[in-house]
């Protein structure tokens, strides 16, 4: 049975490059290979280096005008791409090169309060401010428009009397580091 390769990429904190870098520490068939971050300066990094990851840091003008971040995530021969809090767009030269094989997690129900703009405490205050009744996460394929692929799972959560965007934040947070990591596995068995 071939290893299955996962490259995390991410923006900030990375809550949940440390989760499914736990979940998946003594896997044999899956392996996370590598962290691709747009921030040098993000804390994400640091806890890329805790769990030995390479990182590969990159800067937007060669994200989306020049092969070089395409070339070395080739060379690993992914077989998921996994945005854990990325925010900028996926150029269509990823996407091309690994069709059905890119997912993103989002704190909202998709397809409401999805799109350029939508993420962080943004979406929480919004759904809060528009009095809605639930909110959860949504796991889904990564295409050319924000937050519109294909969608994979969801988890709903309902809102508490009195709920907070902080709050809100907490509790959605808590429902992505239990189930990214398990619907990660779940689409690399498919794959199989």
């Amino acid at each position: 049975m071939n290893l299955k390769k996962i490259i995390l990429f991410a923006s900030g904190s990375g809550s949940n490059v440390q989760k499914i870098c736990e979940f998946f520490e003594k896997d044999k068939a899956n392996s996370v290979e590598m962290l691709v971050c747009n921030n040098p300066k993000a804390l994400v990094v640091r806890k890329a280096k805790v769990f030995k990851l390479k990182s590969l840091i990159i800067e937007k003008e060669s994200f989306y005008n020049s092969p070089k971040a395409l070339t070395k995530i080739l060379k690993l021969k992914p077989d998921l791409i996994v945005l854990a809090g990325f925010l900028w767009k996926i150029p269509s030269n990823l996407l091309e090169a690994f069709p059905n094989k890119i997912i993103n997690i989002h704190p909202a129900l998709l397809p409401k309060y999805g799109g350029k703009g939508m993420f962080g405490m943004h979406i929480h205050k919004s759904i809060i401010e528009n009095k809605e009744s639930k909110s959860g996460i949504t796991i889904h394929y990564v295409n050319e428009k924000y937050d519109e692929g294909t969608i994979i799972f969801q988890k709903e959560i309902v809102l508490q009397k009195g709920e907070t965007a902080t709050n809100l934040s907490k509790r959605t947070l808590e429902l992505e580091h239990h189930w990214f990591p398990r619907i990660i596995e779940k689409v690399l068995n498919n794959a199989r």
